[in-house]
């Protein structure tokens, strides 16, 4: 059975990255493809890490919250970084959560300031969905 490995570009094109962003990722050791040469071969270890790193970025994660959770699966194992990303998790809820609270109040003001100025020129005060009417 053949390993799956990707090439340097390979790697960049699966996961939407630039060269220069796969390069920093091997720089503060989220990643260690393995080297032939010049070539590096990013094998299952690798693409499985870089797939977690990018979820976690999408999740809003730092990239040291990352490094640091899956050096927790190197030294501790399976279970230690399963316990560390649900409290990871939690955190990150109760920040996204705020800051959606904060977005929320941000449109409705904005909405009421849209309308009071399109009142003040006689125009359509209804144009532009205000956030309850877009939930």
């Amino acid at each position: 059975m053949s390993e799956t490995r990707l090439s340097f570009k390979e790697m960049c094109a699966k996961f939407d990255v630039t060269p220069r962003t796969l390069r920093y990722y091997e720089y503060i050791e989220l990643l260690s493809p393995e080297r032939d040469g010049r070539s590096r071969y990013y094998g299952p270890r690798e693409l499985a890490r870089m797939e977690l790193i990018m979820r976690g970025r999408r999740f809003g994660f730092s990239l040291e919250e990352c490094r640091q959770w899956l050096m927790i699966y190197d030294h501790e194992g399976t279970k230690a970084q399963m316990r560390v990303f649900l409290e990871m998790a939690d955190r990150q809820m109760a920040a996204l959560a705020e800051q959606k609270e904060q977005l929320d109040a941000a449109m409705r003001e904005l909405g009421d300031l849209r309308k009071e100025t399109a009142e003040t020129l006689g125009e359509d005060a209804t144009a532009a969905p205000t956030p309850s009417q877009s939930d």
